[in-house]
């Protein structure tokens, strides 16, 4: 019996249909066909590994379409990972292993496992609903790779530019893609975002016209795709890295971008911009403290310890204190990343540019200094000269506009208030369906209580007297 599960790998089955749909590549085998499986590791980017897998096992380049909503049979003998995928060009006649057969030629005989043929059918059906590729997403249609290489194409013949062939998808769903492409210059990107990452697609048009110098260069935009191509930037990712000459240039590169964005608040909030300025998150406060008091009496755990209510009113009023204290200090609400992690900033010779911004923020810019601070440490380990190298070189970049020790009391309270502002921004917490979810729960809970800890260590070093 085929196992889907493998502890670190999975098995998928791959419904890869001809360019126009009218033929299918199955398996021969004694009595039947099978669909071409193929095993990938887990917690890796399905699309990727998928497509990789396909051209390494079965010699077929392929891109993936989305993972059909197939239910199992009560005769089938295990849940299957199925992917519809759509064949690319001529490498598609390379492997023995499996042939084209003409789906109007299918019946249920033909297979050895009945799922099969029922994930066939469905996936025929989905692919049927998604062909005016508008309400459920451009990309589960069958040929949109193909219109995207010539939109690309068209885009990029101006520049002396080509495409080679070779790319690489990364993500895929209905309404979301990623792809590389190589051409005869530097490799080209195109994103594409659908919900809730919708906002991401005018954020970063915008940013790309207020900062082009810390995003990489934009060729053209799909608005009916949410989608945008731009040109690769040859550099270091900073999740690859450990040296602290990288991350200082990120840390420089970052204060200056937040220092650049001031007063481009109203055009970032017409982008859908989350709000974290200290008003905004003040209003917040009591409701996700009573929505927080609730979940801790709901946890039957033991272990983590709940908060009592009593730690859960000291804390809130720490918050809304923080929050004041940190409105009077003259830091400038500026542009933020809530998802300022190293994977997405890239180091360049004499540029730094940041990546995916759909956590985009307007608020306190030292929120997102600390989110950047807190993934140095866990790259490098807890190294106390090296991080206040990094506050030193952030700091410097303020010194003109904020005084030092203004800056250093807002530091002081950045720890704790980055936390509950990374919380709140979730919108989770003001969700009754999400909040149900015990997955949901434990983890605003385990937030809150970073919140707390983060707290009791501003007080312990005297930064704050609560009241």
């Amino acid at each position: 019996m085929e196992s889907t599960q493998h502890s670190d790998r999975e098995t998928y089955r791959a419904i890869v249909f001809g360019q126009g749909g009218d033929q299918l590549l199955l398996a021969p085998a004694t009595g039947g066909f099978l669909l071409p499986s193929v095993e990938i590791p887990r917690w890796q980017r399905i699309a990727e590994t998928l497509t990789a897998a396909m051209r390494r096992e079965w010699g077929h380049e392929v891109v993936c379409l989305f993972n059909p909503d197939v239910s199992v049979p009560i005769f089938s003998a295990s849940h299957h990972n199925y992917q519809v995928m759509e064949s690319r060009g001529p490498g598609a006649e390379s492997s023995p292993r499996a042939g084209w057969v003409r789906v109007a030629s299918l019946s249920e005989e033909v297979f050895l496992d009945p799922a099969d043929y029922i994930a066939v059918r469905r996936s025929l059906a989905d692919c049927a609903g998604y062909s005016d590729g508008a309400a459920r997403g451009p990309f589960a249609k069958l040929g949109w790779f193909e219109e995207l290489q010539v939109w690309i194409e068209e885009v990029i013949r101006p520049l002396s530019i080509h495409l080679t062939g070779s790319f690489s998808q990364l993500n895929a769903s209905p309404s979301f893609s990623l792809v590389r492409f190589e051409t005869n210059n530097r490799a080209i990107w195109f994103k594409a975002v659908g919900k809730p990452n919708l906002r991401e697609f005018p954020i970063t048009l915008a940013l790309a016209r207020l900062l082009p110098q810390y995003l990489p260069p934009i060729l053209a935009a799909r608005p009916e795709w949410n989608g945008w191509l731009c040109l690769e930037v040859n550099g270091v990712n900073l999740c690859e890295t450990q040296d602290v000459r990288h991350w200082k240039a990120a840390i420089s590169a970052l204060a200056k971008l937040q220092i650049e964005s001031i007063g481009s608040s109203g055009e970032l909030f017409q982008c859908r911009a989350r709000d974290l300025r200290a008003g905004a998150l003040s209003k917040l406060v009591r409701p996700f403290f009573d929505v927080m008091a609730d979940l801790m009496e709901k946890q039957t755990k033991v272990s983590p310890p709940v908060l009592s209510k009593s730690e859960l009113i000291l804390l809130r009023e720490q918050i809304e204190e923080a929050l004041s204290l940190s409105a009077d200090l003259g830091i400038p609400d500026a542009l933020g990343h809530l998802d300022l992690n190293p994977g997405n900033v890239i180091v360049a010779e004499g540029q730094c540019v940041f990546l995916d911004w759909a956590e985009a923020y307007v608020g306190n810019p030292l929120f997102s200094f600390q989110y950047l601070v807190e993934h140095f440490r866990r790259v490098t380990g807890v190294e106390p000269t090296s991080e206040l190298g990094l506050t030193t070189t952030y700091a410097e970049e303020w010194q003109s506009l904020v005084s030092p020790e203004s800056l250093q009391e807002a530091l002081a309270l950045t720890p704790m208030l980055a936390v509950f502002a990374y919380t709140v921004a979730t919108d989770a917490w003001s969700d009754q369906a999400k909040v149900q979810d015990p997955k949901v729960a434990g983890y605003l809970r385990s937030l809150t209580r970073r919140v707390h800890r983060e707290t009791t260590l501003l007080k312990d070093r005297s930064a704050l007297c609560p009241n």
